[in-house]
């Protein structure tokens, strides 16, 4: 389905009914990466996914900096006309789940990130993380999408995915070969980690449950999230064994497990 907002179409989906919880993709996903989640839970709960900019079947003509994605998602949440929900991001998603929870505290019901991160606290650290993501986004534009990702597909972060079988590797390169390049680049510039505010201040005011899912084999994200631990007033660490960045991927019941049973304690 779609939204659309000024000269911004969003593509949601909906499924089930029940409790409700909003799905937000990383960097070179779509909400095809829910698929395996949306397939076992729609049952048990109303689950709606979101492209964000930049990707899958959202379009953007005027780029999307973090905050403005994070009001037009407020916009589609009255639209859908949802009150409380519990909201799910993961990576580029999980960063701009925790964005949107800041910005708008009283939607949620509670958070659970995925291998996310609050920004880079140090202004130094930003200019260099987004003079690195504006070369990355050359690389595209440049490159294309193919063999962009037949790069990014091989850097550390997802090295731990190469022991999946080859239908998923698959599927999930398919996911990533589907984007348009103009949007990638558009998401790296506008929506990367050099470009977002930091939030790592705001994080001790937030009040609601927060659940922090990274894989032991992320050690990176490990370090990040252990952080963030201590600065949130209510927040739980679970470091799923066997799984690097993408746990949802790489250990889907674990991963399915973990946030449902979160989120059915923190339903009332």
């Amino acid at each position: 389905m779609k939204f659309t907002t000024g000269d911004a179409t969003y593509w949601y989906e909906v499924y089930g009914s029940g409790e409700p919880i909003v799905l937000l993709h990383g960097f070179t996903g779509s909400t095809q990466t829910w698929s395996n989640f949306i397939t076992k839970w729609k049952s048990s709960l109303q689950i709606i996914a979101i492209d964000l900019p930049g990707h899958g079947r959202t379009n953007t003509p005027t780029p999307k900096t973090m905050i403005a994605c994070c009001q037009d998602l407020n916009k589609l949440f009255h639209h859908l006309h949802l009150e409380t929900f519990h909201l799910v991001g993961y990576s580029m998603g999980g960063r701009t789940a925790l964005s949107f929870s800041m910005m708008y505290p009283d939607f949620i019901k509670s958070l659970i990130l995925e291998s996310a991160s609050p920004g880079l606290a140090v202004r130094t650290e930003r200019e260099k993380r987004r003079e690195k993501d504006v070369e990355l986004a050359q690389r595209i534009e440049q490159e294309g999408v193919t063999n962009f990702v037949s790069y990014w597909e091989n850097i550390p972060l997802f090295s731990s995915q190469k022991k999946l079988s080859a239908t998923i590797q698959q599927s999930i390169r398919n996911e990533r070969v589907s984007q348009e390049k103009d949007g990638l680049a558009s998401s790296l510039r506008y929506m990367g980690t050099g470009s977002q505010p930091s939030w790592w201040e705001e994080l001790k005011s937030f009040r609601k449950p927060v659940l922090l899912v990274v894989g032991e084999l992320d050690e990176k994200f490990q370090l990040i999230n252990q952080r963030m631990e201590k600065h949130l007033q209510k927040s739980n660490l679970t470091v799923v064994k066997n799984a690097g960045h993408a746990i949802h991927v790489e250990q889907a019941e674990i991963f399915g497990k973990i946030v449902t049973e979160f989120i059915f304690q923190n339903s009332n």
